[in-house]
């Protein structure tokens, strides 16, 4: 066998198994080694589900698009007989704000069951073809068996005549389709159900308003913190509070004393707008204590909400981010967006001359979960400057500092991988409440087995560090976000794009760097 002791019982066990078993079959030499490799591919269990079952739920949740519409029109029928400007919930919102967020909610919800309906299905068709792959193949192997007979004892196995080798032959040749159809079986079903739990975990982290379980607010409050995104941007790719975010702040709200749990209401209700009020809840989600807070509203109170983007939300996803437009000279996508605060990019060194790819990626991720210290970057310590040369001069000297705190090398270059964990605990997990933990991946099946996992966390709103190698050296960027089967890379650079989850398995990274650093060699996942 070619490096496998026995079948593993998970998908990709079962993958990697039957792939070697298909290199050995169509080589065996004798008709005792045939029958074992026959045997340890029928160990093997079958693509195991019930597309009859999946089916049936995916119909459940077509059934439920009709009652979100219905839902839907009787909000935009309300939202259109003009209410008055009245005040609602415990932080004070228009209520014409609440119907149009709820209208919002409601398309979301459809959206949601008509994206799971369909990945349901997909994956009932996916698992009947690859169940009938596998019975093809295990019909094969039965071929392959009966050809052969018994096994040979010591003495047979001494000399095989023309018609013994004949039998081995055709049987081999009969082993060798089915093991390939029962491989295939086997890819098939891993590769669906893989697609599926990604879709199905994005369209749970979709389900917003519901994360935020506490007691402590309405559930107007609840729907509108839910429902704001950065300013000027499509608010379905750019929402202040990521699902996680919701989650924590939510369980932050009832572990705080009652005094300081007033004291958030208070803060909330006297907002100038929506945006500040979920920067404010994204603080508390972050771990900073009620009185942090107090002074970072003192500092953020009234601001207008393209000020309050331009200093909290370091990263904004623009519309047509995900379009193809190509590959530049170097390897790169040519659809790329600079990460700025006016015209000076959040980049390693202030210019990209340093090697403080770790800590720069962490600077910036910390940023995207925390506003307090985003604005402590980008506002300084009065939290009220706008000036590009500033926020370079404390950008660079915050890279330098978690540079390092990682034990980097000197000159600013390069970080060993127990500073970068280190790091990634203190400084990302210390606001997400998360262990970060390295994977290492040596080949295109450990990427794919670790997909699920880094997919779960960006689409949540935690971000995962990604290490890529070429034969020029090594780089670390961070993943950002996930939409589909895209995944938003954060370089450095000063840059962000998408590549393919294909090219993140397959060796294809170059599209966020360069066409030198190709192959995503580790990853650091929150757990």
């Amino acid at each position: 066998m070619t490096g496998f002791m026995g079948p593993v019982d998970s998908p990709a066990g079962r993958r990697a198994w039957l792939a070697g078993l298909c290199e050995d079959i169509p080589k065996a030499e004798s008709k005792n080694d045939l029958l074992d490799m026959i045997d340890s591919a029928l160990s093997v269990s079958e693509p195991e589900g019930s597309p009859a079952t999946l089916e049936s739920l995916s119909k459940r949740y077509r059934d439920q698009i009709d009652n979100a519409g219905g839902v839907h029109d009787r909000v935009q029928r309300v939202a259109g007989k003009g209410l008055p400007d009245i005040w609602v919930g415990d932080t004070s919102v228009l209520a014409s704000d609440v119907v149009f967020a709820a209208g919002r909610a409601v398309l979301q919800m459809a959206e949601a069951f008509q994206g799971g309906a369909n990945a349901l299905l997909r994956l009932a068709d996916a698992l009947g073809e690859a169940q009938r792959q596998d019975a093809e193949g295990r019909g094969r192997m039965g071929q392959a068996k009966s050809t052969l007979g018994g096994r040979d004892g010591f003495f047979d196995n001494l000399h095989e005549d023309d018609e013994e080798e004949w039998d081995r032959l055709t049987a081999r040749a009969y082993a060798s389709d089915g093991i390939n159809l029962m491989h295939q079986a086997a890819v098939t079903a891993e590769d669906a159900v893989r697609v599926a739990v990604r879709d199905l975990n994005k369209w749970a982290a979709e389900a917003r308003a519901g994360k935020m379980n506490t007691g402590e607010l309405t559930a107007v409050d609840k729907l509108m913190l839910a429902d704001t995104g950065a300013a000027n941007a499509p608010t379905e790719l750019n929402e202040i509070l990521s699902s996680s975010d919701l989650e924590r702040a939510g369980r932050r709200m009832d572990q705080l004393s009652n005094a300081d749990a007033a004291a958030m209401e208070r803060m909330l209700s006297q907002a100038g707008s929506a945006e500040e009020r979920a920067y404010l809840m994204k603080a508390l989600a972050a771990g900073h204590s009620v009185k942090e807070i107090e002074t970072f509203q003192g500092k953020i109170n009234g601001k207008d909400p393209e000020w309050l983007r331009r200093h909290l939300t370091p990263v904004v996803t623009a519309e047509d981010s995900m379009d193809d437009e190509g590959l530049a000279e170097d390897g790169s996508n040519n659809n790329k967006d600079t990460v700025l605060f006016h015209d000076q990019a959040w980049i390693q060194g202030g210019d990209g001359s340093e090697g403080t790819c770790v800590a720069s990626s962490t600077v910036n991720a910390r940023a995207m979960l925390d506003p307090i210290y985003a604005l402590d970057l980008t506002g300084g310590p009065s939290g009220q400057e706008d000036d590009p040369k500033a926020f370079r001069e404390r950008l660079v000297a915050e890279q330098h500092r978690l540079h390092e705190e990682g034990d980097g090398g000197d000159d600013w270059t390069g970080m060993g991988q127990e500073g970068q964990e280190r790091i990634a605990d203190s400084t990302l997990g210390s606001a997400t409440g998360d262990d970060y933990r390295r994977h290492d991946l040596d080949n295109d099946d450990e990427r794919r087995a670790v997909l699920d996992d880094v997919q779960r966390a960006v689409a949540e709103g935690r971000p995962v560090p990604v290490d890529v190698s070429g034969d020029e050296g090594a780089h670390a960027m961070m993943i950002i976000g996930q939409e589909g089967d895209m995944l938003q890379i954060y370089n450095p650079w000063g840059t962000t794009t998408w590549v393919s989850e294909d090219d993140f398995v397959n060796g294809n990274m170059g599209k966020a760097s360069n066409s030198e650093l190709n192959n995503a060699y580790q990853v650091y996942v929150p757990e």
